[in-house]
């Protein structure tokens, strides 16, 4: 169609919807063709229950992978018309067990035909066609349950954002925004302590004058996210990475792992070999993209916050 072939492929939604349509409309003329007055969407449920079993609503719905409460709209759609029989469970008075009417078994004797000639006519179609949807969609089922079109969506979404995110060394101008975006993080989880007010009271006198850096993103020119080396006295440890903060209006950008990796090189180009941060468990989300950018725990440093419970370094290479 030419909608389809303006829109593209984000219209798939939209064209597999008409596909199913379609077929679900012939599905329907092919039940009265064979005389048999039986819905479409009754089949899933339809075809369990033709080997004579008996079976939970929920069972029914882990085997055709739909919802509980859709499996128990049809078969109350179908008891109603006279091809399914609920009644308590013997074993378990709690649940119902479904199964074919005697209506239901003599139908599912009757569709047998149907079912041949269905097949046959879906194999010719595929024959007919330069790719086999069958293996298509099964294809598909398996990539989406990897990873669903939402989350792809999400991540094609953050590596948009993320180019238009400008990583710049700090400036005066940029000491509101690094101790504004600090703040509102430390607040919102724990309390401002006398280390805190150190840093972010005079980032240059306390950080920058101190051998330290610091790098800032830009989220279309608007400082949203900063991160800090602070220059460390240590027998073990060049930098600590320290008061990196992204402002939540900003979050979903990426930019917290850009500023990582940013910060990160900027302790290479320095000469340094390996860094040193702490942090608090509470906050997950920090501590795997510290994960992601290699950092590993470990233990037995004093620290000057009270919220500190965790520490962790990461060897330069």
């Amino acid at each position: 169609m030419e909608f389809f072939n303006k829109v593209g492929k984000m219209a798939i939604g939209s064209r597999l919807r008409m596909l199913t349509e379609t077929i679900s409309e012939d599905a329907a003329r092919i039940y009265k063709l064979y005389d048999i007055d039986f819905q479409p969407k009754w089949f899933p449920v339809f075809y369990v229950l033709q080997d004579g079993a008996e079976f939970t609503i929920t069972a029914i719905a882990k085997e055709i992978g739909h919802s509980h409460p859709s499996v128990s709209k049809i078969i109350a759609e179908m008891v109603k018309n006279g091809f399914v029989i609920e009644k308590k469970d013997k074993a378990d008075g709690r649940r119902n067990m479904v199964s074919l009417s005697a209506k239901g078994i003599e139908v599912g004797k009757k569709i047998q035909d149907q079912y041949a000639d269905v097949t046959n006519a879906v194999e010719e179609l595929l024959s007919q066609a330069n790719h086999d949807l069958w293996k298509a969609i099964e294809e598909w089922e398996y990539l989406l349950e990897q990873k669903s079109l939402l989350r792809r969506v999400q991540a094609h979404q953050k590596i948009r954002e993320s180019n238009k995110v400008h990583i710049v060394p700090y400036e005066p101008k940029y000491a509101r925004a690094f101790k504004a975006l600090n703040e509102e993080w430390i607040s919102q989880y724990f309390k401002m302590e006398e280390a805190d007010y150190k840093a972010l009271d005079n980032a240059d006198g306390y950080i920058i004058n101190n051998g330290g850096h610091i790098l800032v993103a830009l989220y279309n020119d608007e400082p949203v996210g900063v991160c800090a080396l602070l220059k460390m006295d240590d027998p073990d440890y060049d930098y600590e990475l320290a008061k990196m903060a992204v402002s939540p209006k900003a979050r979903g950008k990426n930019i917290g792992f850009l500023l990582g990796q940013a910060i990160v090189e900027k302790a290479k180009s320095l000469g340094a070999h390996k860094l040193y941060l702490e942090s608090n468990t509470i906050l997950k989300p920090a501590i795997s993209l510290y994960h992601k950018l290699g950092f590993v725990k470990v233990a037995g440093r004093p620290s000057p916050y009270e919220r500190a419970n965790i520490q962790m370094e990461l060897e330069l290479k």
